[in-house]
């Protein structure tokens, strides 16, 4: 079903436009792969009598031309080096000097010709596109027949269904009814797609073999391998042909050199059940999404839809915390006290000469805000956030394993990687230059390899790179902090009251959109330079890049998106000073410190801003735009360069592999891993400051599963398949943001919010076992006459009446014998906040591993039912071996019975009976099942 489904025929309607888009010009043969080039004719002039280039193929970047024919001409350095000579030029002809770009386009033609003969010998058919203009665009068509597809998929070991069908033993009592019961509830929400009529029995598979061809339900040879398994084998032969020009290995060197622009499967199916986004309440097709782009893809969105549905309980928790720091905010004893302004809490001035002395109650909207975030559900939802990312990750390791047995990825192995052709060509420099290698010893030559040693520039030059990118972040974020200073310094200075009492406000927004432009810019920037230190590297693989390139980019991209965050956090207000003895940075200009009510709000307000911006501009708008704007530049620079000739050959409607062309390149799935791994990082790291965090992210999410997925069918190119049996290296980067997670939150609970503070007010020092004094009690006294000279106030009103102000810090008063001294208090509160964050650290800890030990890896069904597998697969084997052993005995029986009656017959070999017999509608059939006919 799902097969006919993604060829276009469903319910038996066969669409006619996929056809003749999908298929070579005799409409019966597949399309399975194109390649794609520009191609250039000679411009030189053609001596009287010669053939036009219209006419002939060859005359148009030909070094000889006689009478219209073509030949091997001078121009071709690539047949001296491969140690041939140049043919004689033969009578009447005339040689025509090509410029170095007819040259370099000839070579390009004679290496396409020898790739495409080397892959006609291995098998493959082809179809071209006639050469009419005199520069233009050409494609060739691959299609891979059934001795190609059966010997390939023989050699890779590709899992293909048997006749054999079992039954998948369904988990009994209350687990059945309630699985049963969640079906019936979300059957609004499953897509609108074909499904097996019986979705308790499951084909048998087995890694294919000509020779137990008999084993597998082949009814028609076209559609047994599907379109992905067929791309697939396409592609490992197109990456393992090789040509004698520069030594290229496969199609990835040519690209790299410029003989081919691009190689690709082709679109045939958009899912109007998954890339639209009026369904982005359904659930996913995650296995016609698989059967489509492969299961590396799969697993991709089978991740996102899971991390998507768990945010689901963790939103509506955080809105719980959020709705009982709204309702609680009125009996807040510390923000009542705050703002009422019978309690004349005269604080010391916030700059020097130019600042008053100023009321505390003028900061109640900043304490009565900060309530909402910094109350005591936040410690209890950071404990439930860090147990969420466990259980978060041990059930996806859970569906994991489902969906490697459903998708018969159990026991896959390792498939051994092409080297990349960037390695090769390193390598090929390094044999020239070692001369004592001769080319004679081959085995030499196998085993060459780069070694440490020649990877050392590239090594030193990411190390320094990284480095120097990362102090490039910190620098970014000590420019935002001289500019919050410098700014906070000027805006006092203002005449205009309005001004000057929404100093902070101002000051704060046009930071925070400033650091949130410098991550954007860095980013984008970072991506292009880990990179290009992951190519300087020359990693052998396509896995090793992968991997190489992922540990960069997060490393950059997460100091990058975090680091202003962690300044706020942690470091914002810790080194301030007191009065009369501040922490200047420039001269006149002091460190800046946290607001009245703490600096959590301002962590608040930073994240939220920083988090939004990155989802709405990078994640969604750059998204769209971007691919757009590539298409467009691509499509106007094509129009450019090309003549506006007649193609006679080209039909009015664009074929698929036109359309597909103009479409951007599938370049990884490492942008759409990281967004999401930062935006996880948001979500768990600082959910204590931010517990609205994960409700913008799954809101986010809703529209990003919908937006890749029409990214992928309508904006990039068809995607090769991979098989892949976990998400690889993300699944430790998620793990090790989890454990990070609890860390960070211990400390922004225990240091940058008031819930020790006020813990130890009320148990330690409340006379009465209240928060009442709490804030008196925060509060330290500066004598103003201590004032550095050049510091006090100037023109204030208040100075003659001002004898003592206040600031918020636990030190001894001006009359204690250890003046402005840290206080008991403030020892006792270190204290305690350490302590807190030792046994969150632990408790939280625990409660992890236990969930992770609770929880078990692999499905109990699932475990049964790969033993189940393993034992039908047996017996399945054995029953056709003996079927097999019988059939053949009673023919010899049967053989020598008319041997001995004396009549003559063709013997024939006991062999055959295993071998498979075209059927007269073109299906295969063993003679296993067809011995009446024998």
């Amino acid at each position: 079903i799902i097969n006919n489904y993604l060829d276009g025929t469903q319910g038996g309607v066969v669409d006619k436009a996929s056809l003749s888009g999908m298929h070579f010009r005799d409409s019966k043969r597949k399309v399975d792969y194109v390649l794609a080039y520009h191609y250039r004719k000679r411009l030189a002039r053609h001596p009287p009598g010669a053939g036009s280039p219209e006419s002939t193929h060859g005359s148009a970047s030909s070094a000889l031309v006689s009478n219209g024919g073509t030949g091997k001409g001078r121009a071709e350095p690539q047949q001296q080096d491969g140690g041939q000579h140049a043919p004689e030029e033969p009578p009447g002809a005339e040689v025509i000097e090509l410029s170095p770009l007819d040259t370099l386009e000839e070579e390009k033609r004679l290496q396409r010709e020898e790739y495409e003969r080397n892959l006609v010998e291995a098998g493959l058919e082809i179809e071209k596109d006639p050469e009419n203009k005199s520069q233009g665009l050409s494609f060739v068509r691959i299609h891979a027949p059934w001795q190609v597809l059966s010997r390939e998929a023989e050699l890779l070991k590709i899992k293909m269904p048997t006749k054999k069908i079992y039954e998948i033993t369904e988990e009994g009592g209350i687990l059945k009814t309630l699985n049963e019961i969640w079906c019936k509830l979300t059957e609004p929400l499953q897509p609108q797609v074909p499904q097996q009529e019986n979705t308790n029995m499951k084909s048998l598979s087995y890694p294919f073999s000509r020779e137990k061809i008999y084993l597998y339900n082949i009814k028609d040879k076209d559609t047994f391998f599907d379109n992905a398994t067929r791309s697939r084998i396409v592609r490992e032969i197109l990456k393992r042909t090789s040509t004698k020009a520069r030594n290229s290995m496969g199609i990835g060197t040519l690209i790299a050199n410029n003989v081919y622009d691009a190689a690709y499967p082709l679109h045939d199916l958009l899912y109007r059940e998954w890339a639209r986004y009026g369904v982005f309440y359904k659930f996913q097709p995650i296995d016609l999404i698989r059967k489509y782009f492969g299961e590396k893809i799969g697993l991709y969105f089978a991740w996102l839809g899971l991390y998507t549905e768990f945010l689901i309980p963790s939103s509506v928790v955080g809105i719980i915390v959020f709705l009982y720091g709204c309702i609680t905010i009125e009996s807040d004893i510390p923000s009542k006290e705050m703002c009422d302004q019978r309690n004349a809490f005269t604080m010391c001035p916030l700059c020097d000469k130019f600042c008053d002395y100023w009321n505390l109650s003028s900061a109640c909207a900043t304490a009565r805000a900060s309530h909402l975030f910094d109350n005591p559900a936040t410690v209890l939802f950071s404990i439930f956030m860090a147990l969420w990312a466990t259980m978060f990750l041990e059930q996806w390791k859970r569906l994991q394993m489902r969906l490697n047995y459903f998708w018969d990825l159990t026991g896959l192995e390792e498939e051994e990687e092409h080297p990349r052709p960037e390695y090769e060509t390193k390598l090929l420099q390094k044999k020239l230059k070692n001369k004592n290698i001769t080319t004679e010893n081959s085995n030499e030559d196998e085993k060459e390899k780069l070694t440490w040693n020649d990877r050392m520039p590239g090594y030193a030059a990411n190390f320094g790179l990284i480095l120097f990118m990362i102090m490039l972040t910190f620098s970014a974020v000590f420019g935002v902090i001289v500019y919050r200073i410098t700014t906070a310094a000027a805006l006092s200075f203002s005449t205009n009251e309005t001004t000057r009492s929404n100093v902070r406000v101002t000051v704060t927004a046009t930071a925070v959109i400033i650091n949130l432009v410098v991550i954007l810019i860095l980013d984008e920037i970072y991506g292009a330079v880990a990179k290009w230190l992951t190519e300087i590297e020359v990693p052998k693989t396509e896995k090793t890049f992968e991997e190489r390139l992922i540990l960069k980019a997060f490393l950059l991209k997460f100091v990058n998106s975090y680091a202003p965050i962690f300044y706020v956090a942690f470091f914002k207000g810790r080194f301030v000073g007191r009065p009369g003895h501040y922490v200047y940075v420039f001269e006149g200009y002091r460190m800046e410190e946290c607001a009245p009510g703490g600096c959590l709000m301002e962590l608040c307000i930073q994240l939220s801003i920083i988090m939004l911006g990155k989802q709405l501009i990078q994640n969604n708008l750059f998204e769209i735009g971007i691919p757009k704007l590539k298409k467009l530049f691509r499509k106007l620079k094509d129009e450019r360069t090309e003549p506006k000739e007649m193609d006679t050959n080209q039909s009015k409607d664009p074929q698929q592999w036109d359309l597909d062309y103009t479409l951007e390149p599938f370049t990884g799935l490492t942008p759409e891993y990281m967004e999401m791994i930062i935006q996880f990082g948001f979500v768990t790291l600082f959910v204590a400051s931010f517990p609205l965090a994960p409700v913008f992210a799954l809101l986010n999410n809703i529209i990003e599963v919908r937006l890749d997925a029409k990214k992928f069918v309508t904006e990039l190119r068809r995607p090769d398949t991979v098989r892949a049996k976990d998400i690889g290296i993300w699944y430790n980067i998620l793990s090790g943001i989890g454990k990070l997670s609890v860390i960070i939150n211990a400390f922004v609970i225990a240091v940058t919010s008031d819930f020790i503070p006020r813990l130890m007010y009320q148990y330690a020092y409340s006379q009465n076992g209240t928060m009442h004094g709490f804030i008196n009690h925060t509060l330290s006294y500066f004598n103003v006459s201590h004032l550095k000279a050049g510091t006090q106030p100037e023109n204030s009103p208040f100075a003659q009446d001002v004898l003592f102000c206040r600031f918020k810090d636990y030190r001894e008063p001006p009359w204690s014998q250890n003046q402005y001294e840290f206080s008991k208090q403030y020892w006792a509160v270190l204290s305690a906040r350490l302590a807190f964050v030792i046994l969150f650290q632990n408790l939280v800890m625990f409660l992890s591993v236990l969930v992770d030990w609770m929880i078990p890896d692999i499905p109990k069904d699932i475990s049964e039912q790969i033993k189940k597998e393993k034992t039908v697969l047996l017996d399945f084997f054995l029953k056709e071996e003996h079927e097999k052993l019988k059939l053949i005995e009673s023919f010899i029986a049967h053989d020598k019975q008319k041997h001995k009656s004396g009549t003559k017959g063709k013997r024939i070999r006991a062999a055959s009976f295993c071998q498979f017999n075209r059927s007269q509608k073109g299906s295969f059939a063993s003679f296993s099942s067809q011995h009446t006919e024998v």
